[in-house]
């Protein structure tokens, strides 16, 4: 109720000032640890909704996507918030700044989001110090702690032809400090990138890894058939799993800025390809659902699709720090 009556006055702010905005308070608030103990006490899933999955204990099938924590910074306060596992990211091996702004546009009337923020972040070297820090004190406040994903990417000034190098770089610092990696080669914002997921790129850069721990593939949503089949046979035989999916180029009639969609547009067209992908991997291949989740009947549809996990996003800006709570009790067996 209280995210509800503060909605409306983030909204009147610039996206990504407002973003700011609340990671600032995030922050303040994780480093007061009886608010963090309440907050924690209050939000944890039940018993029932734990998943196994990648070797893992999940305390609830509902995570926080890549793109929300870029920089590792909120990661007690979103585990406190009740999500099942967190996604940080994307972190690239050298710092970099992103695209200008404005860079990230709310659209209340189809709650969606665009972005083209450009992999904005403080680079490896910062990222693998927090990780660090939560590895040694911040996971011991839950039991269990919820998994920790680091989604990777390359830099933007690294030639197409370099990148396994990059992402080589960054898997090479952060994969120690984290429960799985994420290799997003599907986001629209980096000029090239999605040209990483052709099997012979995808081949080549899985191929420089020197894997630890799960590795999972993040990929667009605006792959056709034959592209999702050739993908799939790639993640099958070098992958521990497959994220679905990315933002969008796709847009509602009347949205004109440039970048990724995420939100409600999203929902149809990310399910549908979950669902091509669980039917080329086959059962048992862990999936994660990402892309328009707002309802425990999103949840529903993404898992009767072939997901095993979810992830939300955009729903998290829109509906507040209760939606995980929400989620995770609504689809509890």
């Amino acid at each position: 109720m209280l995210y509800r009556a503060l909605r409306p006055l983030l909204f009147r702010m610039d996206a990504e000032g407002a973003h700011q905005l609340v990671a600032r308070q995030m922050e303040a608030l994780q480093e007061i640890p009886l608010a963090l103990r309440l907050i924690a006490a209050w939000c944890r899933p039940p018993a029932a909704a734990r998943r196994h999955l990648l070797g893992l204990t999940f305390p609830s099938p509902v995570g926080i996507a890549a793109g929300f924590d870029k920089d590792a910074r909120m990661i007690p306060m979103l585990a406190a918030l009740g999500f099942g596992f967190v996604e940080v990211g994307t972190v690239t091996p050298r710092p970099q700044a992103g695209n200008p702004p404005p860079r990230l546009f709310r659209d209340p009337p189809h709650r969606a989001l665009i972005n083209r923020l450009g992999f904005n972040n403080e680079g490896a070297g910062a990222v693998a110090e927090r990780l660090l820090r939560w590895r040694a004190s911040g996971a011991a406040l839950f039991s269990p702690p919820p998994p920790l994903f680091v989604n990777i990417g390359k830099n933007r000034d690294t030639p197409l032809e370099d990148a396994a190098a990059d992402y080589a770089e960054c898997y090479r610092r952060l994969a120690p400090h984290a429960d799985a990696v994420v290799l997003n080669l599907s986001s629209p914002n980096t000029p090239g990138l999605r040209d990483l997921q052709r099997p012979e790129q995808l081949e080549k850069l899985m191929g420089s890894l020197e894997k630890r721990g799960p590795l999972l593939v993040k990929i667009d949503p605006d792959l056709d058939d034959s592209q999702i089949a050739e993908v799939c046979k790639v993640c099958v035989r070098l992958a521990d799993g497959m994220v679905c999916t990315n933002t969008t180029l796709d847009r509602p009639p009347g949205l004109a800025e440039s970048g990724g969609l995420s939100g409600a547009p999203l929902m149809r067209k990310s399910t549908e390809v979950l669902r091509k992908v669980r039917q080329r991997v086959g059962p048992g291949y862990p999936l994660v659902g990402v892309g328009g989740i707002f309802t425990p009947e999103d949840v529903r549809e993404k898992l009767a699709a072939g997901a095993d996990l979810v992830q939300v996003y955009t729903g998290f800006v829109y509906e507040g720090p209760a939606l995980p709570r929400r989620l995770s009790r609504a689809v509890t067996p």
